[in-house]
């Protein structure tokens, strides 16, 4: 990198159209959300201003469903999601979140501002960016 060129950070690149749900919400709820809006994660909502972010995956739906045979109608969000999810601030820079990722061996990271929800950066969105600026 140059000494003209800025960073690139994660607010930058994050996705701001975030599909959340509620903790309480049972597994086909949470699966035809998915669905609807075409993610494979969904945010989980705080459950007061002291609580931290939660994400359910795809992944840990599977493990919960056909692993451990799990009803999606009976069981909750609450009992499936990661929490706190990882999460970093949006004026990190990508190459920071990029690490993060890598070492955690996670797809997706929450994005906050003031530490509340202001997107979401997956790993294809960082390979994106990398090829917009190659391209450019």
């Amino acid at each position: 990198m140059t000494s003209e060129q800025t960073p690139r950070l994660v607010g930058d690149i994050m996705v701001t159209d975030v599909a959340t749900i509620s903790p309480m919400a049972s597994l086909r709820e949470a699966l035809r959300e998915m669905r609807r809006c075409r993610v494979k994660a969904l945010v989980v909502e705080k459950a007061h201003a002291h609580d931290a972010f939660g994400i359910l995956t795809y992944t840990s739906m599977l493990k919960t469903i056909v692993a451990e045979e799990g009803d999606i109608d009976l069981a909750n969000v609450y009992d499936v999601m990661s929490k706190p999810a990882i999460s970093v601030p949006e004026g990190m820079e990508v190459k920071y979140a990029a690490r993060l990722m890598v070492s955690q061996g996670i797809r997706r990271v929450i994005v906050l501002r003031n530490d509340e929800l202001a997107g979401i950066v997956t790993m294809s969105d960082i390979v994106g960016s990398i090829l917009e600026l190659a391209d450019d």
